[in-house]
């Protein structure tokens, strides 16, 4: 018998437009993942996090589970889900109130959230996230933690992200039909910054470019804090779809294309070769134009870097307006799959006319020749969203080992990193 002890452990569930991925990890007390499973199963019945076949998504989700109870030897019950569509969007808001006591307590940071976030939105939307920017005593500003501080007066000034109550309560049915329970709901976007931003960067001024296969998830923070998120609800299907329309070849053709021959930028290819594939229709051989293929991707790279680069335009000249800063003195990070695409941050360059770098989770150890690329970057930044009501029931117990379970438990592994 191998020696077991209960663990609280956290699992992320990120149900994308490609992928289902699910991740069971161990968070130590210095911020340090340690990865103990992944799942990994190509998503079917959604899109854009909009469910279309609830009963597919949910063979799926199971799929993905289970792979990751397989190669963590852990049985899991719940889950942190990531959560990104085209309705998610943001306000920026102040709340104010006024201190009766000596110094600031918990109760009057509550209060001032509570006031802050009291604003009329649309029925079908609710509040997702709440987000402190600053607070604001008298008439000291910049001020992180309020904490028993003196003063006559507080503001807070926050970020709210909202989200479709209708779209996400789908996502929620589908989670609970594989029998697990939801303890938290995140924005893909703010757990991606969590696994790939540094405090640094944020302080300096910072945009996280998440692309995945239906959406692009955006952040910019601004002297720490964040100033806009936003969903753009185009991104790596739209390649696809161009290479598929371009060569008139299947869809999952034309996504092996971009992931196998992709590259981003035409100056900087070399030795263009004519490609050859077999069609998965009717194994018919075919011969592709590998510079039409560059060129079809670049164009379209290009025209999505330059939306995110009108937002961060569009923020900046609000900000300049008001006197505040608004620089991105530390560029542009970008995550997620897309962003592996061969000569991608040159071509992000040449958009945004300063520093870029891909951004793969950071301090993590177990399973890290896996999962430390870009595409698993949401689902790594789920286990830093601890949920404070955590009890016995929300533990993930071991399952029992024994010499023959270890056994199955590496030939798991070794079956599935083999499919990827």
């Amino acid at each position: 018998m191998i020696n077991c002890t209960n663990k609280k452990l956290i699992v992320g569930l990120e149900i994308g437009t490609t992928k289902v991925a699910s991740l069971v990890g161990e968070v130590f007390p210095n911020g340090e993942i340690n990865v103990l499973g992944l799942g990994n199963c190509p998503s079917k019945g959604i899109n854009k996090g909009d469910i279309n076949d609830l009963e597919s998504i949910i063979k799926c989700i199971k799929k993905s589970i289970k792979q990751a109870e397989d190669m963590s030897n852990h049985k899991i019950y719940a889950i942190n889900l990531a959560f990104s569509n085209q309705y998610i969007n943001y306000k920026n808001e102040i709340g104010m109130v006024s201190i009766n006591k000596e110094e600031i307590t918990k109760k009057d940071i509550k209060k001032v959230i509570k006031t802050a976030k009291s604003v009329r939105i649309n029925d079908k939307f609710h509040i997702l996230h709440i987000v402190p920017q600053e607070y604001i005593i008298d008439e000291k500003k910049g001020i992180e933690n309020p904490l028993g501080l003196s003063g006559i007066r507080m503001q807070a000034k926050v970020h709210l992200i909202t989200s479709n109550y209708n779209i996400e309560k789908n996502i929620i049915k589908a989670v609970k039909r594989c029998k697990l329970r939801v303890d938290k709901i995140v924005f893909s976007g703010l757990a991606s910054g969590k696994a790939v931003l540094t405090e640094e960067e944020k302080k300096l001024g910072v945009c996280m470019i998440d692309i995945g296969g239906g959406t692009i998830d955006v952040l910019i923070y601004i002297e720490g804090s964040l100033q806009h998120s936003q969903v753009i609800p185009y991104a790596g299907d739209i390649i696809t779809n161009d290479i598929s329309y371009a060569f008139s070849t299947p869809t999952s053709d034309a996504e092996y294309l971009k992931v196998k021959y992709g590259c981003a930028s035409s100056f900087l290819q070399d030795n263009l070769n004519h490609i050859k594939i077999t069609k998965s229709t009717n194994n018919e051989s075919k011969i592709l134009n590998q510079e039409k293929l560059t060129e079809v991707i670049e164009l379209r790279c290009l025209e999505l870097l330059e939306i995110v680069n009108n937002q961060i335009l569009n923020l900046q000249k609000k900000l300049k307006k008001k006197g505040r800063k608004y620089r991105l003195n530390s560029g542009i990070v970008l995550t997620g799959g897309v962003s592996k695409t061969k000569f991608f941050t040159d071509c992000a360059e040449r958009i945004f006319q300063m520093q870029v770098r891909i951004g793969c989770a950071r301090n993590i150890t177990g399973l890290i020749n896996h999962v430390k690329t870009p595409e698993y970057s949401t689902v790594i930044g789920l286990l830093h969203f601890k949920n404070k009501n955590t009890s016995k029931k929300n533990e993930i117990f071991c399952k029992k080992k024994n010499w023959l379970y270890s056994i199955n438990r590496w030939f798991n592994i070794y079956k599935i990193l083999k499919l990827k």
